[in-house]
């Protein structure tokens, strides 16, 4: 039990990382919309499934640890994709209702865990 325990509390812990991290790669592109140098960037889960499937066996520990990494958004054919403002904001409107869950989801977690211990010491 300890061990589901703490895989769930370091599953939600990891998302909540990831979600943070995404908010601050959506308000930077959206304070660099403006610029024709600046290129948008993206936090790629698809990259970091790639860097965990390629470490070697011996080398994962559990609990499984993921690295969220920030990658250039690009098109197809490898051009910066411009930044449009409308997207960039209901990104980053997702993005904080997600955020906002997983905080109430782990919140409730937390709460059923101090309610055991509780009723436990009776």
């Amino acid at each position: 039990m300890a061990d589901f325990q703490s895989l769930t509390v370091a599953a939600v812990s990891s998302a909540l990382d990831a979600a943070s991290m995404r908010q601050q790669v959506i308000a930077s592109n959206i304070a660099n919309a403006g610029r024709s140098d600046y290129v948008a960037q993206r936090v790629s889960f698809e990259a970091t499934l790639a860097d965990q499937a390629a470490r070697v066996d011996g080398e994962r520990s559990m609990p499984f640890e993921l690295r969220m990494r920030i990658v250039p958004d690009l098109a197809a054919d490898g051009t910066a994709r411009p930044i449009q403002l409308d997207a960039e904001v209901g990104a980053m409107a997702q993005n904080s209702t997600h955020y906002q869950a997983l905080v109430r989801g782990l919140n409730r977690y937390l709460s059923v865990m101090a309610s055991a211990v509780s009723e436990g010491r009776r």
